[in-house]
């Protein structure tokens, strides 16, 4: 039977839970470091997201913070972390989609894309041809990336925001709700409005 950890118990946690029960997954234990919390959707919290150490399974780390997650999953580098993908989302053929990824429902990944490991790519985002997205970001609710964009490793692109074609961004940076990126962004930092601009540095 195959089982798979996920570890965090939030929301996060349940929309992972339904997608992995879609990947074949028949046994699901959740994990968290919060003592109130005692299940989640429908599956019971056994205990702190350290007692992974001493349940078999596959891993999957389900918290929306980038830092945090990235920080959780290079504790358990030894385990296996399978890549998440839900069936009504729409991927062209050869995508490069790494471990610990979690793709979510009516989202769009069209061909030359690459995503990296611990990446969020969550509800109805679309991500265009020649993107790639390192590791550990997080593409919200709505985003869209236009062709042959650049998200740098642990950067959030905010609910319903758009990046401009052929546009890098940096590192560790959080683009606003709702903002429209049409130059490139290289300090890491906030983001916010049309077009984006700098609200403050990280």
């Amino acid at each position: 039977m195959k089982r798979l950890i996920i570890l965090g118990a939030g929301g996060q946690g349940k929309v992972v839970a339904d997608i992995a029960k879609l990947n074949g997954y028949e046994d699901i234990a959740f994990l968290d470091d919060n003592a109130n919390i005692k299940e989640c959707a429908g599956w019971r919290v056994l205990g702190p997201n350290s007692m992974a150490t001493e349940i078999e399974g596959d891993v999957f780390v389900a918290i929306g913070d980038n830092r945090i997650r990235k920080e959780i999953t290079q504790r358990y580098q030894e385990r296996t972390f399978p890549t998440l993908v839900h069936p009504s989302s729409v991927i062209a053929k050869g995508i490069e989609i790494g471990a610990g990824t979690v793709v979510m429902a009516g989202t769009v990944i069209n061909p030359g894309a690459r995503i990296g490991d611990g990446v969020i790519v969550n509800t109805c985002s679309s991500i265009d041809h020649d993107c790639v997205v390192e590791d550990y970001c997080h593409i919200s609710v709505g985003a869209h990336l236009c062709g042959t964009v650049k998200i740098g490793k642990g950067t959030l692109i905010g609910a319903g925001s758009t990046v401009s074609n052929n546009i890098s961004i940096c590192s560790e940076c959080l683009i606003g709700v709702g903002a429209v990126v049409i130059n490139d962004i290289q300090i890491p930092g906030t983001y916010i409005g049309i077009p984006a601009m700098i609200k403050r540095k990280d």
